[in-house]
Order: C-alpha cells, then sequence, then structure tokens
C-alpha cells in the first residue's frame, strides 16, 4: 500500500488547537468514567461479598463494550466524522453512567456497566479525528498528545476514593454522568469537523463504503499491531483497574491511599505519551517499540517474584532470609512500567496513519479493538489467577508472559522485513568463509 500524506498543509485551516485541545479533554473525561470500576468497585465487592473472580468480571465489562464498538465506531468516523461520533458517544456513556445508581443487584450492574462501556469507543474515534487535522510529520506528536487523555484512569484513582468516602458511590456515578455530559456539548460547541471531511462535502464524494474500510484487515501486519497494543493498552487498562484491589488486599491499604498510589501508575501511563509521540517523530517508532518491550520484560519480570522465604542450611545453623518488594520500590517499578506502556502506546499508532493513511479508522478501530479486549481479558485472569493461585503476584506473571512474546513477533517480523528489503542479510554475513567451504562442497 503506497504511504502518503493525508492532510494537505492549507487543507487544515483554522479550528486544529481547538480540536486538539478540546478532543484530549473529552477523551481524559471518558476515560475516567470508562475506568469508574475501579474505584467504585471495591466498594461494591465489599458491599455485595464478590469474589476475586466476580469482582474482575465487574471491572472488566466495561472495557469489553468500549472494545467491541471501536471498530464500528472508527468505520463511522471516517465516514460520518469523528466529531459526532464523538459526541453522540459521550452522551450515551453519560446516560449509561448516571444509571448505574438504579442497579441495585449484581446482573444489573453488569448490564449497566455494558452501557458505560461506549466511554472508551471515543479513542478510536478521536484519533480518525485528530489525525486529519496534522501532516505525517507531526501525527506522532499530536496523537501523543491526545492519548494522554488516559490520564482520566488517574483522574478516578485520585479524586473518586474521596468523593465515595463522603458520599457513597452513587455519588462518584452522577458526579462522573454530568461531568460527561457537559463535556460533550462544550466539545460540539467549540470544535470543527475534520479538513478531510469538509473537502469530501464540497467535492460532493461519497464517503468508502464498509467492506473498503475493511480491506486493509487483510495485512498480518494490522494483526501484529493489534497484539503489540493488546500488551501495552490493555495491559495498562488491566493494571489501571486492578492496582487498587492489589494495595488493598497485598499490602492492607485503604482505598484513598490505594487510590493514589495506583494513580501515580495511570499518570505514568498517560502523561508521558506525548513524550511517545515525539520520539517517534524523531528517532522511529521501532526504535521506540524495541525500548518499550525491553524494559517492560525486566520490570514484569521483577514484579512477577512472589514474596518468598528462604532456608540456606549453613555450617553453624541456619541461614534465613526473604526476598519481597514493599510498597514504595513496587510502585517505583510500576511507575517505570506505566512509563514505558505510554511510549509503546505513543508508536503503535504512530504507524497507523503513516501505513494506513485512507483508513486511519478502521485500522485504529481493530488496533483498539484488540488492545481493549486486553483491558477486559487481562483483570479477569488476574482475579481467576489469584483464586486458583493464592499469589498476588500472579497478574504479573501474566504480564510477563504477554511482553515476552509480542517482543519476540516483533523481532522476528523486522528480521524478515530487513531480509526481504536486503536479499545480502540472508547469507552468511558475518562468516563469509562459509560461502566459500559451500562452494568447494558442490560437485564439478
Amino acid at each position: 500500500m503506497a504511504i502518503s500524506d493525508p492532510v494537505k498543509p492549507a487543507a487544515a485551516k483554522g479550528g486544529q488547537t481547538a480540536a486538539l485541545s478540546l478532543t484530549t479533554l473529552a477523551f481524559t473525561i471518558s476515560f475516567a468514567v470508562w475506568t469508574i470500576f475501579a474505584i467504585i468497585g471495591v466498594q461494591i465487592k465489599q458491599d455485595m461479598g464478590l469474589s476475586d473472580t466476580q469482582f474482575s468480571l465487574l471491572i472488566g465489562t466495561p472495557i469489553l463494550t468500549g472494545s467491541l464498538i471501536r471498530l464500528t465506531t472508527g468505520i463511522w468516523a471516517d465516514q460520518y466524522g469523528g466529531r459526532p461520533v464523538m459526541f453522540i458517544s459521550m452522551i450515551a456513556a453519560a446516560a449509561c453512567t448516571w444509571l448505574l445508581i438504579y442497579a441495585d443487584t449484581y446482573a444489573l450492574l453488569l448490564l449497566t456497566a455494558l452501557g458505560v462501556g461506549i466511554a472508551g469507543g471515543t479513542f478510536v474515534v478521536g484519533v480518525s479525528y485528530i489525525s486529519k487535522w496534522y501532516d505525517k510529520a507531526h501525527q506522532g506528536t499530536a496523537l501523543g498528545i491526545f492519548g494522554m487523555g488516559n490520564v482520566g484512569s488517574a483522574v478516578t484513582k485520585i479524586f473518586a476514593p474521596f468523593v465515595m468516602i463522603a458520599f457513597g458511590w452513587h455519588a462518584v456515578a452522577q458526579i462522573w454522568a454530568v461531568a460527561l455530559l457537559v463535556m460533550a456539548v462544550v466539545f460540539w460547541v467549540f470544535t470543527k469537523d475534520e479538513p478531510e471531511l469538509r473537502e469530501r462535502k464540497a467535492a460532493g464524494r461519497k464517503a468508502k463504503s464498509t467492506r473498503e474500510a475493511l480491506a486493509p484487515l487483510k495485512n498480518l501486519q494490522v494483526w501484529r499491531f493489534s497484539t503489540y497494543y493488546f500488551f501495552v493498552f490493555g495491559g495498562y487498562v488491566a493494571l489501571a483497574l486492578w492496582l487498587p484491589r492489589y494495595y488493598v488486599g497485598a499490602y492492607d491499604m485503604d482505598i484513598a491511599h490505594a487510590g493514589l498510589l495506583a494513580a501515580s501508575f495511570s499518570v505514568a501511563g498517560s502523561m508521558f505519551r506525548a513524550i511517545g509521540g515525539y520520539l517517534s517523530d524523531k528517532i522511529g517508532a521501532r526504535k521506540v517499540m524495541y525500548m518499550t518491550f525491553i524494559v517492560c520484560v525486566v520490570c514484569c519480570f521483577i514484579l512477577s517474584y512472589p514474596a518468598t522465604d528462604y532456608v540456606v542450611h549453613g555450617i553453624e545453623g541456619d541461614i534465613r532470609f526473604s526476598l519481597s518488594l514493599g510498597f514504595w520500590p513496587f510502585t517505583v517499578v510500576v511507575f517505570v512500567l506505566g512509563l514505558f506502556m505510554s511510549f509503546g502506546k505513543a508508536a503503535i499508532y504512530k504507524h497507523i496513519p503513516v501505513y494506513y493513511p485512507d483508513n486511519v479508522g478502521s485500522v485504529s478501530g481493530i488496533v483498539g479493538l484488540v488492545g481493549g479486549l486486553g483491558g477486559f481479558f487481562l483483570p479477569l485472569g488476574f482475579g481467576i489467577l489469584n483464586d486458583l493461585t493464592n499469589v498476588w503476584t500472579s497478574c504479573f506473571m501474566l504480564m510477563f508472559i504477554l511482553v515476552a512474546i509480542a517482543l519476540t513477533w516483533m523481532h522476528l517480523a523486522i528480521q524478515r522485513m530487513e531480509k526481504q528489503r536486503h536479499p545480502e542479510l540472508r547469507g552468511p554475513k558475518f562468516f563469509p568463509e562459509l560461502d566459500t567451504a559451500a562452494h568447494n562442497r558442490r560437485p564439478s
């Protein structure tokens, strides 16, 4: 597929700053709503006596909806424009969040949580919308700034515990719903349609059909990007949801302190995404991805090691010692993990408008869908592993396996592409004498 620049410099006249800033703010509040169960779910778990598996299903249900609708909302954003799709998604999510206060059983909570998940679909809409305001030399930085909206999960962790302690979890749902509704109106009033949509309407051109929009999904490369995003984004969402529970259970903290410490991970995994986008523009997204996966492998290995007591039978008696991470070293390593996850998220979405400039919505949709599914299945896996193994660090064991697979696949794919581009790499590059030996063995 030919790589072209999707935005003509003259096309993005006016509205660029408002588009980026308000879309980022809208996504921030949407993300805060999307991860609301990370805090109110802890109280609901206590009130209803839920198991870890039931709790992880509850916090993961909005993530499931927000993931599954991403392909559809991404295609709609390309066809009808990101602005109206973003507005409608936010209104629908706000209404469902308000309805949480009427859910008085576990089944009703799960049903309403499905609607809350619509807030998660705003991400790919924003990617499609923002990418069409910027040329490819600046898309990485712009999308990195937009992706900082992931900090919405930190907003929930910092403020929701205090609201919940003072007024109950119903108040959290009501305030978050009103905030999302107000933001939807502000976004609609002060933004414009993207330049590409305005040009298409002026020229009377029809939007791409759904079949045409889905055509790039036949490329293995798209699914490779999706696998990477399953870890860097799905893993980020999963830990953002799981860490308050982890701190409460593993370190015996109250929810307010657990929320604040967990927020440091959310901040690291979101606020530095703009730096990841900038680095992707300057040194290349591939280098950023290598840095991301290598550091994440190390962090997940450290975090996965369970607290263990050792006894060494010494000459004059037993020598006892323990290996474990206190909550401060744990928080530091988790912060570093979140930091490099944010770099990886930006690097992946730097690739998409460059390789697929005419199908940003659909490709972003499938990558976001698979990544978002990580945010659903991983918390569920964390809960099941807790129940089965009775080891708190089992969640990081699973994360270690995932990032090791992603790093291996990426490296093998890059090696294969380099050999196709440079056939000389297929030979004995560092041992030319093998060529001579092989030649001498050939029959004359």
